[in-house]
């Protein structure tokens, strides 16, 4: 009997540890797997449903919510197979020496898994709220981080501090609760284990009083009890430290459930010569979700190749829309987009988006060195073609003035470059990708108009024989730099033209260029 003992407390060590070494490997491939499908499913979703979400509470839930994981798969679920197989075995070897104990043991048993399920509703309410309050947190944190300088000026940056003291102290007490359950849940299951013990105990030392059972049997009994309901009392503590990662593992499944244009096994067409193809809109429309009418409404007009359009309206007339239409980022929800005979949806986003060389109105530059953040547009660039990218964009003086030239260093999002050493950095990586189709979103918006002359310079040799959308908010910028004029309002082409004929004659464009003249006079 002491040998079939130590060899179900082997058996169950051995269990134990193969049950956490394979945890810890399946939980670092699910947590690879994840990290890789939701990153994939974001770029499916695209930079519309990024801007949509709170940045604090998306990378909360893709860094710490995959970590959360771990406890999950690494502790709870091993130690489940471990609350299933060592029971069933010890029954297995009680059964026949004692049916009555076999018959306490398995009546007793359940007992420990009803008290956690009882306790784990009241745990599951509090870690969802935990962990909502969490993600609240991280997003409001983020947010006064990336406003200080305007609640410095508005001098609010007090209230902020106020609001994230709220938010923690909430964060606190919720945390304060969880453990309290999580702490009620260890007593009540120590309470009832330590019980089903002393039933055991008892009904086995009655019968052992009464000659109605073997010494030998009575201890082999009494030394396995404990062992029995182990398993069942720590997967009850393994519970709760996983309860966190369910919360997360939610939040992660909605992301990835989320519809999204699947790409994979599609078979496309390839895209034709952009340097001798027209692309078409006809009668494309695209409404927001949530929105009340469209934000772009039956637009049909040609870009030529090699030709600039531009497009231009009020805020809100629909010019990005149409920007991202072309780009891929929105489908029509009515209309269609053609290159040639070619229908936009029949070829790769992927080789589309090669097609084209894109300067938005504030690019994003990543940490790291300027040099890496120009060869983002062509990784295998050659020292000649960065040199010229640079000349022709001008920032041969801005890279002279630069501690290490090149390998300079950068903060997140460009600090330590000034708003129109960016923009010089966006069209080098333009000139760099050397894409047939170029567009330009307002790209001139934010800065003065000597350094917004020097830029539309370094552009001209740029949308040379190239398609060109070029969206502007300061009219000067486009007069002189496109062969065609579109005019939006609220949505719809209003005017079309060619910019000394829209001039000349009374209409849309020239209301708006009398505008743009009274606000530089004013």
């Amino acid at each position: 009997m002491l040998l079939g003992l130590a060899g179900l407390a082997g058996l169950r060590g051995v269990f134990i540890w193969l049950g956490r070494v394979f945890g810890k490997q399946t939980t670092t491939r699910i947590k690879a797997s994840l990290r890789s499908k939701i990153l994939k499913q974001l770029i499916r979703l695209g930079p519309l449903h990024i801007k949509s979400e709170r940045t604090g509470e998306l990378t909360q839930t893709l860094s710490d919510g995959i970590e959360k994981l771990d406890p999950w798969f690494s502790d709870y679920l091993p130690q489940l197979i471990v609350a299933v197989v060592v029971p069933i075995i010890i029954l297995m070897v009680v059964f026949p020496l004692d049916i009555l104990s076999g018959i306490v043991f398995l009546l007793t048993a359940p007992l420990i898994p009803i008290f956690m399920i009882l306790i784990g509703q009241m745990a599951k309410k509090q870690t969802q709220r935990q962990w909502k309050v969490l993600s609240w947190m991280s997003a409001h944190f983020l947010d006064m981080l990336q406003g200080l300088t305007t609640l410095k000026i508005l001098g609010r940056s007090k209230a902020q501090i106020q609001n994230i003291e709220r938010i923690s102290e909430e964060y606190r007490q919720v945390t304060m609760n969880v453990l309290k359950i999580a702490f009620l849940s260890a007593l009540v299951l120590e309470l009832v284990g330590t019980i089903s013990i002393a039933v055991i105990a008892v009904e086995v030392g009655l019968r052992l009083l009464y000659g109605k059972m073997a010494f030998q049997s009575a201890l082999f009994i009494l030394l396995l009890a404990p062992e029995y309901y182990q398993p069942l009392r720590e997967l009850g503590t393994r519970f709760h430290a996983g309860m966190a990662g369910v919360e997360a593992g939610k939040r992660l499944f909605e992301i990835l459930e989320l519809p999204a244009p699947k790409h994979e096994g599609r078979r496309y067409t390839a895209v034709p010569d952009m340097r001798r193809t027209t692309i078409q809109f006809q009668g494309a429309s695209f409404q927001y979700p949530q929105a009340e009418i469209p934000a772009v409404e039956n637009v049909t007009f040609d870009l030529q190749p090699g030709k600039t359009t531009a497009l231009v309206g009020a805020t809100g007339a629909g010019k990005s829309t149409i920007a991202q239409l072309l780009m891929g980022f929105l489908q029509p929800t009515s209309g269609h987009i053609s290159l040639g005979e070619v229908e936009l949806p029949k070829v790769s986003p992927v080789d589309w988006r090669q097609q084209i060389g894109w300067v938005p109105q504030r690019p994003h530059l990543f940490y790291g060195s300027l040099l890496d953040n120009l060869t983002l547009a062509k990784p295998d660039a050659t020292k000649s073609q960065i040199d010229h990218a640079v000349q022709q964009a001008g920032l041969t003086a801005v890279i002279r003035e630069l501690p290490a030239g090149l390998d300079t260093r950068i903060g997140e999002n460009g600090v330590g470059l000034s708003g129109g050493q960016a923009q010089r950095v966006a069209i080098a990586r333009a000139i760099l990708k050397d894409a047939p189709i170029l567009v330009l979103d307002e790209f001139t918006t934010n800065l003065d108009v000597h350094l917004e002359a020097e830029l539309l310079e370094a552009l001209q040799h740029l949308q040379k024989n190239r398609t060109t959308l070029l969206i502007a908010h300061r009219l000067n910028t486009i007069i002189h730099n496109a062969h065609q004029i579109i005019v939006l309002d609220q949505g719809k082409i209003v005017q079309v033209g060619e910019p000394d004929k829209l001039m000349k004659h009374p209409g849309p464009f020239k209301n708006l260029l009398a505008a743009y003249d009274g606000e530089l006079l004013s």
